[in-house]
């Protein structure tokens, strides 16, 4: 109960786990009722008999503070990571073929319409078994893989580490980031272990993920 409202908090948080969420639920009502000045508890008599959630408004409302996220244009992207390395990167990936790897149809299609504007092309599965089928099925079609951790049946670990069981030719040495919820140290480093190259927290970062696409692909090259 301390942690029910912290973000990525979940009663079950295994990345294998058969339903679905990413434990932001209540921390996003939190958000919202605190942005219109008010407050929001949780109260439980103990395991199994239920819990109460209390949200006490202000009779006036008070005017919200939004801090909105930035989403970057491909034209202008270049400039704002020239300004944050100190040097000019081509970050063109046309050419790029891009196998995505998420249970959650919307992440999926972000990171479709996301790297789809900078000329790669990505193909997204559902799960692990869809991404082993898509390489064994089309070697050499791949240059890289971004796939989730919190999946259910197979999670993102058995993903990679199938995926470095097989022959060069069939994409075992595919450059691979995991792209995932599962964002502390310590998740980082076992993604690591397994396999992946790179670690990105969600929620995505546009201009974070074509560094990530940019240097595990190549081409981040100087000017």
């Amino acid at each position: 109960m301390p942690y029910v409202f912290d973000r990525f908090r979940q009663g079950d948080s295994s990345s294998s786990k058969t339903t679905q969420g990413l434990g932001l639920g209540l921390s996003i009502v939190r958000d919202l009722i605190e942005l219109h000045g008010g407050t929001v508890q949780a109260q439980s008599p103990g395991e199994g008999k239920g819990t109460t959630i209390t949200i006490r408004l202000p009779l006036r409302s008070m005017p919200p503070k939004i801090t909105r996220p930035t989403y970057l244009e491909p034209s202008v992207l270049s400039e704002t990571l020239d300004t944050l390395n100190g040097k000019t990167q081509s970050l063109i990936f046309e050419g790029l073929c891009i196998l995505a790897v998420d249970d959650q149809a919307d992440s999926r299609d972000l990171i479709k319409w996301m790297l789809e504007d900078f000329g790669a092309e990505v193909v997204v599965v559902t799960s692990a078994k869809e991404a082993i089928a898509a390489l064994t099925e089309s070697p050499g079609k791949y240059d890289l893989l971004l796939a989730d951790i919190g999946m259910p049946e197979e999670d993102g670990f058995s993903l990679i580490r199938q995926v470095r069981e097989l022959e060069a030719e069939a994409g075992g040495q595919i450059p691979a980031a995991a792209i995932t919820a599962y964002a502390t140290e310590q998740e980082r480093q076992k993604a690591i272990d397994a396999g992946f190259q790179m670690h990105l927290a969600k929620p995505i970062d546009l201009t974070q993920l074509v560094l990530v696409i940019a240097n595990l692909s190549g081409r981040a090259t100087d000017e």
